[in-house]
């Protein structure tokens, strides 16, 4: 690699704003708030707003809307029975 063209990737604290959920990870983002880790070490800190801790998909709190396709709308319309679900 050549020198001084990367950015400084260095560990940072990801804290989610919502649900004062943190993990440790890196990142090339910079900070001047920081925060002491679980391993006495102080890291900066990267407020985010969404993370996995609060995330609808991950939580299991998201609402499936269950969409029909075409061909199932048409028989449901005309009463018609799914030959391929009978089988």
């Amino acid at each position: 690699m050549k020198k001084d063209i990367h950015p400084d990737y260095h560990p940072v604290v990801f804290l989610d704003s919502t649900t004062g959920f943190t993990f440790l990870s890196g990142s090339t983002k910079h900070s001047q708030e920081t925060m002491e880790w679980e391993d006495g070490n102080t890291y900066p800190v990267i407020r985010v707003e969404v993370t996995s801790d609060s995330h609808p998909f991950y939580t299991g709190r998201q609402k499936f809307t269950q969409a029909d396709g075409r061909v199932d709308r048409f028989n449901k319309k005309y009463g018609l029975k799914d030959q391929n679900a009978a089988e």
